[in-house]
């Protein structure tokens, strides 16, 4: 039994497909509210703040996928993610079972430097410290070496369904509904986009691979990295628009966060936005070198195909 923590995020639907698809894998989905992705899922519903909760989910199986997300809400992040880390944690090892951690790169100092799984925590803002802190309880339980832990690491997101980033938000949701795309603060920055299924296709592969355990892996990109100029021209041709977009500079973003509770929780990620962002999988793709990375144009007409239908 592989077991998805966190079952309605855009990473864990993609997930359960995979495993279903390519592994034949018997599918736990756990949340409060699971849906079945795959006919044979099997659903549990848990609130992964309650340790028995959680507990009785993880029970039986093989491996636990952590996949959970929650609003950004910085006062949510540090009560109850934490938490909700501990809980599966202590149940995986309770079941004896594998563990995948899917994280991001909020903890990631946010400048031009080249980003490596070596890349030492300096987050900035709260959202980023939780997350480090996340990372770091995963980190020890891994050097506790009880059960077999890992950890798959994504830079943004981009991507069909429900993909919720800032990317998606500002460029691609707009050219669906017909409006001009926002660049956050600068347009001639490298940006480091990971398509969801390729995440979710990846961290399947890391959990189905027993020598992948015991380590931190970034998680397979498109390493032709364009600039947001770039991305948008390619965006606005894929859906038929004309390319024009509307650079938006990071002191209307602050400015804007007085009034939006929304904009207000996504302040402390913008210094990102001003520097090249380089997220370097070269680790993944030389371990699994037939792994088949979704190009941006690729993905950028997948989603413009979805919309159509």
């Amino acid at each position: 039994m592989q077991t998805v923590l966190g079952a309605n995020g855009q990473i864990a639907v993609e997930l359960a497909r995979e495993l279903d698809r390519e592994y034949g894998a018997d599918v736990r989905l756990v949340s409060r509210n699971p849906r079945r992705v795959n006919d044979s899922d099997t659903l549990a519903r848990a609130d992964l703040l309650d340790a028995r909760q959680t507990a009785a989910a993880v029970d039986g199986s093989s491996i636990v996928y952590f996949t959970a997300g929650l609003p950004a809400n910085t006062k949510l992040w540090e009560q109850q993610f934490p938490a909700m880390l501990q809980n599966a944690l202590d149940a995986a090892r309770t079941a004896g079972a594998k563990f995948a951690y899917f994280d991001n790169t909020y903890m990631y100092p946010q400048d031009d430097r080249l980003q490596t799984e070596q890349t030492p925590f300096e987050p900035v803002g709260p959202k980023g410290r939780v997350r480090a802190a996340m990372a770091s309880m995963v980190l020890d339980e891994m050097a506790r070496g009880e059960i077999p832990v890992l950890i798959g690491r994504a830079p943004e997101f981009y991507g069909p369904g429900r993909t919720q980033s800032i990317t998606n938000t500002l460029i691609i949701d707009r050219l669906k509904a017909g409006k001009k795309p926002r660049v956050p603060v600068r347009d001639d920055r490298l940006r480091t986009l990971i398509w969801t299924p390729d995440a979710s296709r990846a961290l399947a592969v890391l959990g189905n691979t027993p020598d992948a355990y015991g380590q931190t892996w970034h998680l397979p990109v498109d390493e032709d990295r364009p600039t947001y100029r770039e991305f948008v021209t390619t965006a606005s041709e894929t859906f038929g628009r004309d390319g024009e977009y509307t650079v938006t500079p990071r002191w209307a973003l602050t400015a804007a966060g007085v009034v939006s509770a929304q904009v207000r929780e996504l302040r402390e990620l913008l210094p990102r936005y001003a520097h090249d962002n380089r997220f370097d999988s070269s680790a993944f793709r030389t371990r699994f070198p037939e792994f088949d990375v979704t190009t941006y144009r690729a993905g950028l007409d997948a989603i413009r195909r979805e919309a159509t239908t």
